[in-house]
């Protein structure tokens, strides 16, 4: 089993998920606007459970994912930052790029909490995947994402489609 590791910032720790951040997780994806831009519609507990677990394998697997994201301060569990090898069907779709994604309940939002967890995710990339170029993709209508993704150094890239649904492609440097 692979050792996740843990990040820390000023106000955040990003750590690998455990069993008591479930509830947490099905409560924030079961959010209709959590879930508008991420999976669509809120997903019942058993997907998310699905999902949950996801986070797990990724890091079995590839060695790389998702943390949960943690306040220093209280210890509760804010959301979700990290990298994903979806597998995803885009057009035009990944080409090995490192993608990073973040999602966060509602009442962590608007806090910087994204920014700076993305940040300490980015620097973990660049060490781990080497100067490479990171991509995300983000709902042309998320626009507290689409700051986020600027505030992080993304570049619009490409318009894609993706279940349907026009979405865009940013990237950077690692």
């Amino acid at each position: 089993m692979i050792a996740i590791p843990t990040l820390a910032t000023e106000r955040l720790i990003l750590r690998g998920h455990k069993i008591e951040d479930f509830a947490a997780y099905a409560e924030m994806a079961a959010d209709p606007n959590w879930a508008r831009y991420t999976v669509g519609t809120p997903p019942t507990r058993e997907q998310s459970w699905s999902r949950f677990l996801r986070n797990f394998g990724h890091w079995a697997l590839l060695g790389q994912g998702f943390w949960a994201v943690e306040e220093r301060q209280t210890g509760d569990y804010l959301g979700d930052v990290g990298f994903v090898e979806g597998k995803r069907d885009l057009t035009p779709p990944h080409t090995g790029e490192p993608e990073i994604g973040w999602a966060l309940k509602a009442s962590a939002q608007g806090k910087g909490y994204a920014t700076e967890a993305a940040q300490a995710a980015l620097l973990w990339g660049r060490t781990a995947f080497g100067p490479v170029r990171a991509v995300c993709i983000i709902n042309p209508e998320n626009t507290p994402s689409l700051r986020v993704a600027a505030r992080l150094g993304f570049a619009d890239f490409e318009d894609l489609s993706y279940q349907g649904n026009t979405i865009r492609r940013f990237a950077r440097m690692l």
